[in-house]
């Protein structure tokens, strides 16, 4: 813990997390710089110029980073890094904006989310839930608001927060009071050395502060999870959720016929499936996890039952875009991993044309097989390198068109699609060969759509 003596604090990184840190590490007294070896962007400049505060882009100047006493990391900056070696080289604390935050959050509490696959929509679900029920709450954190910066400008009882594994790697004593874990699968081993046990590891560093008085909410279903668990103790109470009712005895959430039941303090909360505005299996999981956390935040089952029913999703995550000619469109431009993709297909009950491809991270889309050869019509490639794709579907799809821009995969979609059928945007890569990020990319497939 720093002491109020030793106040030097320096962010590495200038985007939302970096400037909300440096603006709660002004607040509270600390000598700040913020260093940033890109450009910042201008709205950030301004906050900084206003603030007071000192900053340098295009370059680190190491004589500033290395006197000081807390190095707040952005989560996209590795280890690896010649930079982040110096920083560790002299032994300076270096900690994550949650944990920053974390450190001057008061009596508020925390309801954390993390995943491979879900954490933005569950995130938004709880918050929705929390704020049907009048909650003072604030949505923070990976999904796009700096938790410090919320802290620094306005406090709330209540963050409902989004956590990436990155966020994780450097906290020191970050504690959820309710720490959800949706499942785990594969995802950016390159920060991990490749070992897939380094990026469990670092999932499950969300509950590794929590105690007895605190809840960690999983999925039983995951046998990545139950494993780790099986081999681990963990101090806090553990809540599961479930679509076999048979592991479910006390508190937890289930699947049984079309309902999904939610127990918690000898009360049970039981819901239609076809009365969630989220539909699809994975769905059922996040609407259960959210439940479940809304239960312990003290939420009466009635309200979360309305929020279930009111909340109208996340754009690019199954975003229902128009119907055309009897063809619904649906942008999916989130999916940027094959896990993703699997969930999404999973939830399509019309043929489908899918439009896959971007920026490859060494994919094996055998993962999709067998959702492909039952649901899928037709593959609309968007790529600069679509190679990969062909080389999976060759033979298996009879259908596959080879598209460069969103309006030529829409156009593409349009003339292979009939009445009845789906366009999906689902594409399992990352979106910098084409567009600016996943946003612009689905955007772009909205724009397209709408001018046909």
């Amino acid at each position: 813990m720093i002491t109020t003596t030793d106040k030097r604090l320096v962010m590495l990184g200038a985007g939302e997390s970096g400037v909300g840190a440096a603006m709660l590490g002004k607040q509270h007294g600390w000598d700040v710089f913020v260093s940033d070896g890109g450009k910042i962007k201008e709205e950030f400049k301004q906050i900084l110029t206003k603030e007071g505060i000192a900053f340098e882009d295009g370059t680190h100047s190491m004589d500033q980073i290395l006197n000081a006493t807390c190095v707040v990391k952005s989560p996209g900056i590795s280890e690896k890094t010649e930079l982040m070696k110096k920083v560790r080289g002299a032994g300076i604390e270096v900690c994550s904006e949650i944990e920053f935050g974390y450190r001057y959050k008061g009596d508020s509490k925390i309801i954390a989310i993390t995943g491979s696959n879900g954490k933005s929509t569950t995130t938004t679900l709880i918050y929705h839930i929390l704020k049907q029920a009048e909650y003072d709450a604030a949505l923070v954190g990976n999904i796009g608001y700096s938790f410090a910066k919320q802290i620094a400008e306005r406090p709330c009882e209540w963050y409902v927060m989004e956590v990436s594994s990155f966020q994780l790697d450097d906290i020191h004593e970050f504690r959820p009071d309710i720490a959800i874990l949706l499942n785990i699968t594969p995802d950016h081993l390159d920060r991990y050395n490749y070992l897939f046990e380094n990026y469990v590891a670092s999932k499950f560093r969300i509950t590794e502060n929590q105690t007895k008085d605190d809840y960690f909410i999983v999925n039983h279903d995951d046998k990545v999870i139950t494993s780790y668990l099986a081999s681990h103790s963990i101090n806090a109470n553990t809540i599961y959720f479930t679509m076999n009712d048979q592991n479910i005895h006390d508190d937890g959430g289930y699947s049984k016929g079309d309902s999904i039941i939610i127990q918690f303090n000898g009360e049970e909360l039981k819901m239609s499936i076809h009365d969630l505005t989220l539909q699809g299996k994975h769905n059922q999981y996040n609407s259960m996890a959210a439940g479940i956390s809304a239960r312990i935040a003290g939420i009466r089952k009635e309200k979360i039952r309305e929020s279930f029913a009111s909340f109208e999703g996340l754009e690019h995550r199954l975003e229902h875009v128009a119907i055309i000619r009897g063809v619904e469109y649906i942008n999916d431009s989130k999916a940027t991993n094959i896990n993703s993709v699997w969930f999404a297909l999973e939830s399509m009950t019309k043929p489908t044309v899918l439009i896959l491809g971007g920026q490859d991270k060494g994919n094996d889309y055998n993962e999709i097989m067998s959702l492909i050869q039952e649901k899928v019509k037709a593959i609309v490639c968007m790529g600069v390198d679509n190679t990969p794709i062909h080389l999976a579907f060759d033979g298996v799809i009879s259908e596959i068109v080879d598209t460069h821009s969103a309006l030529d995969a829409v156009k593409a979609a349009y003339a292979l699609a009939d009445s009845g059928d789906v366009v999906l945007l689902s594409p399992a890569c990352a979106s910098f060969d084409l567009f600016k990020n996943y946003e612009d990319r689905g955007r772009q497939f909205k724009e397209a759509v709408r001018n046909l």
